[in-house]
């Protein structure tokens, strides 16, 4: 006769939050919590069913209140990036808006491949109230709400009908959160009534459970094959990805490249796998890269990506890797991304795999030629003078560019500090100029580019990491998009810094526009003029004064020389503080270097304007440089 299963009867709500609490990761011996908060935003969807099972357990899950639903996502993806995905934070909003408004964070997350777990209310199970309140109604079927907006952004998606269902559901979802390979949003969605109903729950349910991210080593053959390609080649070149972060692999990437000479270029995602003057570091790829990087890039013969999805900037689109039988190499632990270029995988965790590889070519004693390291050695001091000029402000009493206002924050931190970055003119200037001194300094959110993303991430870092300084890069374009979380810093003390840029619009889309035959339209914060476009003098928009409206400290800089005193006195700041400045549009002495390689943005085939027909020619010639690896 089998012994009866010990119980405790609680809701779904109750159930979910206890389990939770007792849900650990583990890699390398090190063991933490996965969920490590909860962010909420309450409604009629949640306030009674995990809203009430948060203030019941509100010991075991700490909370965090939000006031968007898509920043609370940032927020929660901010945190497990700066976790190297081994703790995240879950997000509960009601049905309705609070739901859809995840969507854009749940795709920011599952294309970055960073873990966070949803919890959105949904309509009653029962169907009882029918249609409830905010309820989408689909004739067609009787089981859609909003909340199928989020399948194909999540990496696993499941509807809790019936209270016993949590089980599995709530086990596969950690499955998936700690997966290195399938993580990326995991979408849990609530019925109201489901939420508040009460059930007997097996005690080992709420058992605390450990789940080992593991590091997968390569396989022999394949790692025979690479090892043999690498010796073959000439000029080699390694592309340095954001799973080299994910893995915490920087200091096997360190050694490969001292053991090998073979020079790193990073993408968005990677840069800071390398420290900036590390003699094997040639700075980010593509086309927000360097020009060392990039005609590193052009001639290279084999092409090593580790932990690389190889986006279209880091390939300039397919025009960048040029050279005759070129080959590709991928270090990576998903074979999707293994495959890619045609290229040989790699299919293993990349400090294992890096390890491995390390080792092998000791045995061989294999290192490229004096003449190679020479070549990328000088290319690289010539860049950096680049940068010196673009960072130089010999009269401080001026307005300063935006690589100036870079110059300043880069002569101040160290390798304590983080900033990030997502969206706008920045990226590229950062990509190009920024001197990253430590591993997780240079956080940039490339993949979703997502305007909005910088604040609430802040609050996310600095929540994982309190003793860091924790910048956010945010130029008025995107602060406009979504300032709310300065609300959230304040109210919970979270002494983020924000350095708010101001240059009248959208800088980025703006120079794309003038390249591609848009002559800027609709990219300027102007008033409108008499022929009804955007050409007028700029909009009186204060937002500093909007920054003081949200309760935080604000310092504004006129100058070089006040923006040098204000940076300082907001590093050494306990508490929120946003440092605002005004930047003269960029020039070809000041302005940062332009862009090294190419991107395609499709231009109009047909046009009568003599900017459109001339981007069109041009478009043309970088089109007829493209090539398909196969």
């Amino acid at each position: 006769m089998t012994a009866q299963t010990s119980t405790t009867r609680l809701t779904v709500a109750q159930a979910l939050v206890r389990f939770l609490a007792a849900q650990y990761t583990e890699r390398d011996g090190v063991r933490q919590r996965l969920i490590g908060a909860t962010w909420g935003i309450f409604g009629h969807g949640n306030v009674a069913g995990l809203g009430q099972a948060l203030v019941e357990y509100g010991d075991d899950m700490p909370f965090h209140q939000g006031r968007n639903e898509q920043s609370m996502v940032h927020a929660a993806v901010g945190y497990a990036r700066q976790s190297n995905r081994l703790s995240t934070h879950a997000v509960t909003t009601s049905i309705g808006p609070g739901a859809t408004n995840l969507v854009t964070g749940a795709a920011l997350a599952t294309v970055n491949h960073l873990p966070v777990l949803l919890l959105p209310g949904d309509i009653f199970a029962t169907r009882v109230a029918d249609p409830v309140l905010q309820q989408l109604e689909v004739p067609y079927a009787g089981d859609v709400s909003v909340n199928d907006t989020l399948r194909p952004v999540s990496r696993y998606f499941d509807r809790v009908t019936r209270p016993e269902a949590l089980i599995p559901a709530a086990l596969q979802a950690m499955r998936v959160l700690t997966d290195p390979v399938e993580t990326g949003a995991v979408t849990l969605a609530l019925p109201q009534d489901v939420q508040a109903e009460a059930y007997d729950w097996p005690d080992e349910f709420f058992a605390e459970r450990t789940w080992v991210v593991r590091r997968p080593g390569a396989d022999p053959t394949e790692l025979a094959e690479a090892v043999r390609v690498i010796r073959a080649a000439r000029r080699p070149l390694i592309v340095a990805g954001g799973g080299v972060h994910h893995s915490r692999a920087e200091e096997a990437l360190a050694e490969f490249a001292e053991t090998t000479g073979i020079p790193v270029a990073s993408t968005q995602a990677g840069k800071g796998s390398l420290r900036y003057d590390h003699p094997q570091d040639v700075g980010g790829v593509g086309h927000t890269g360097t020009a060392t990087a990039d005609e590193l890039a052009r001639t290279a013969d084999l092409v090593i990506g580790v932990g690389t999805r190889y986006t279209d900037f880091t390939t300039a689109s397919n025009t960048l890797f040029a050279a005759d039988g070129v080959r590709f190499l991928n270090l990576n632990i998903a074979p999707y991304d293994g495959h890619k270029l045609a290229g040989l995988p790699l299919v293993a965790d990349a400090r294992s795999g890096l390890g491995e590889l390390t080792a092998a070519l000791q045995t061989h004693g294999h290192r490229v030629t004096d003449a190679y390291v020479t070549e990328y050695s000088e290319d690289k001091e010539r860049w950096e003078q680049r940068v010196d000029a673009c960072y130089e402000a010999e009269e401080p009493d001026v307005r300063p560019t935006q690589p100036q206002v870079l110059g300043a924050l880069d002569a101040l931190a160290d390798e304590s500090d983080v900033i990030i970055n997502a969206a706008g003119s920045l990226p590229g200037d950062l990509h190009k100029l920024w001197r990253a001194r430590s591993r997780d300094q240079y956080h940039l959110e490339y993949g979703y580019s997502c305007m909005g993303y910088e604040i609430p991430a802040a609050i996310g870092v600095k929540l994982a990491a309190p003793e860091r300084n924790v910048w956010a890069l945010v130029g008025d374009g995107t602060y406009l998009m979504m300032p709310t979380e300065i609300v959230t810093a304040v109210q919970e003390g979270i002494a983020i810094k924000i350095l708010l840029v101001q240059n009248h619009g959208y800088a980025s889309i703006g120079g794309l526009s003038e390249s591609v035959g848009g002559e800027r339209f609709g990219t300027a914060y102007r008033y409108t003029s008499d022929d009804g476009t955007f050409t007028g003098a700029p909009l009186p928009v204060d937002l500093a004064a909007n920054v003081a409206s949200l309760g935080m400290r604000v310092l504004r800089a006129k100058t070089v020389r006040e923006l040098r005193e204000a940076l300082a006195e907001a590093r050494r700041a306990d508490t929120p503080t946003c440092v605002y400045v005004e930047t003269e549009t960029a020039d070809t002495v000041s302005g940062p270097p332009p862009a090294q390689a190419w991107w395609d943005v499709p231009v109009a085939e047909t046009a009568t304007r003599p900017s459109a027909v001339k981007a069109r020619e041009l478009y043309e010639r970088h089109v007829s440089t493209r090539r398909r690896h196969l």
